[in-house]
C-alpha cells in the first residue's frame, strides 16, 4: 500500500479513491478501522465504504462486535462486568474469519444486536465479487495476544483518534439511550468502557493512517 503520507489526513474521499484503485487479485483487500469504544468507528467505516462504492468498487463494512461472547458464558467466567474487554470476545473465531475473508469468496458472519445485547450468528454475508472489506472494531490494532496476529492481515490500517472527554459523553448517552439511570450510565462508563479505552490506547499498534474524530471530512 502507499505510504501514509500519500493520504490527506481526515479526507475520506481521497482514502476511498486509493482503495478503489487497488488491483483485483482474486483475494480480498482488508482495511482495518480501529479505535476506542464510542469513538465513531462504525460511522467512519460506513463513510469509507460508501465512498469506495461511489468510486466504482464493491465494498462492505464488517464490524467485529458480532464476536462478543454470550452473556451466559460471560457469567460463567465472571466477566459480565467487563463486557467489551478483549477477553470478552471470541478472538480466535474472529481471527479465523479474517483469514477466510482474505482468501476471497462468500463469507457469512455474525452481527451484534445491541437492543438485545447479544451476537446473532449468520446475520450477514459478503459476496464473492466484493473484494474490499472495511473491518471495524476496538482490537484490530491491539498489541496483546492473540489480537496482534491480525496486524499482518491488514492491507491498510486506520486509527480513529477520539479524545477521552468525547468518549465519556458518548458512552453516557449510549447507556442512557438503553434505559439506564444517569448513575448507572456513569458507573458503566467509568468502571468498564473508559478503562477498556485506556487499555486499547496503551496497547495500540501503529496505523497507516490516523483520523482525528473532529477532522473527518469528505
Amino acid at each position: 500500500m502507499s505510504s501514509p503520507d500519500a493520504f490527506a489526513p481526515g479526507n475520506v474521499v481521497d482514502l476511498a479513491r486509493r482503495i478503489a484503485g487497488l488491483p483485483r487479485t482474486g483475494n480480498r483487500w482488508l482495511v482495518a478501522v480501529a479505535g476506542a469504544p464510542a469513538g465513531g468507528k462504525s460511522l467512519l467505516a460506513g463513510m469509507i465504504t460508501a465512498a469506495v462504492k461511489a468510486a466504482g468498487r464493491p465494498a462492505r463494512a464488517i464490524p467485529m462486535d458480532g464476536f462478543h461472547l454470550d452473556n451466559g458464558l460471560l457469567e460463567t467466567r465472571g466477566l459480565v462486568a467487563r463486557k467489551g474487554a478483549p477477553e470478552t470476545f471470541d478472538a480466535q473465531g474472529f481471527i479465523h474469519m479474517m483469514h477466510r475473508l482474505k482468501q476471497g469468496g462468500e463469507v457469512v458472519y455474525p452481527l451484534f444486536d445491541r437492543s438485545r445485547d447479544l451476537a446473532v450468528a449468520g446475520t450477514a454475508s459478503i459476496e464473492a465479487e466484493c473484494d474490499v472489506a472495511i473491518v471495524e472494531g476496538n482490537y484490530l490494532l491491539f498489541g496483546e495476544d492473540p489480537w496482534q496476529s491480525l496486524k499482518p492481515l491488514w492491507d491498510l490500517s486506520v486509527w480513529l483518534d477520539t479524545p477521552e472527554e468525547v468518549l465519556r459523553g458518548r458512552l453516557l448517552q449510549r447507556w442512557l439511550d438503553h434505559g439506564h439511570t444517569p448513575d448507572e450510565a456513569l458507573a458503566r462508563a467509568e468502571r468498564n468502557d473508559l478503562p477498556n479505552a485506556r487499555r486499547i490506547l496503551a496497547g495500540r499498534l501503529e496505523a497507516d493512517v490516523t483520523f482525528a474524530a473532529d477532522d473527518i471530512r469528505v
